[in-house]
């Protein structure tokens, strides 16, 4: 059975910085892209940030790009999610995603969704 489990949300001040956890299990953690979704209240999901599975390349939307870091260890099976300069729209629930390619993922396709984490940013 396959579990992406979130960690590391809370509040943070505007301005703030906060880094996300997500720990994969059940799943061939290294064959797969990785990516983070996030999902504020009355919204829609969308998609924030994805990494190929060796690391290589990195895809943010235009929101969060130069804000956020997305990185991964897959000796440890986890994904990461470093986000810096936060600001109060950045408030929501995030969403840790895996999917065969990040191509999927910017399209906001995934195989595997975790629980989410709550994200909130004061001003």
């Amino acid at each position: 059975q396959v579990q992406l489990v979130e960690s590391g949300g809370g509040l943070v001040q505007a301005g703030g910085s906060l880094r996300l956890s997500c720990s994969a299990s059940g799943l061939t953690f290294g064959s797969y892209a990785m990516g983070w979704f996030r999902q504020a209240p009355g919204k829609e999901r969308e998609f924030v940030a994805a990494i190929t599975w060796g690391s290589s390349n990195t895809y943010y939307s235009d929101s969060v790009k130069g804000r956020f870091t997305i990185s991964r260890d897959n000796r440890k099976n986890t994904v990461y999610l470093q986000m810096n300069m936060v600001k109060p729209e950045d408030t929501a629930v995030y969403y840790c995603a895996g999917a065969l390619a990040s191509s999927q993922l910017v399209k906001g396709v995934s195989s595997y969704w975790g629980q989410g984490t709550q994200v909130t940013v004061s001003s």
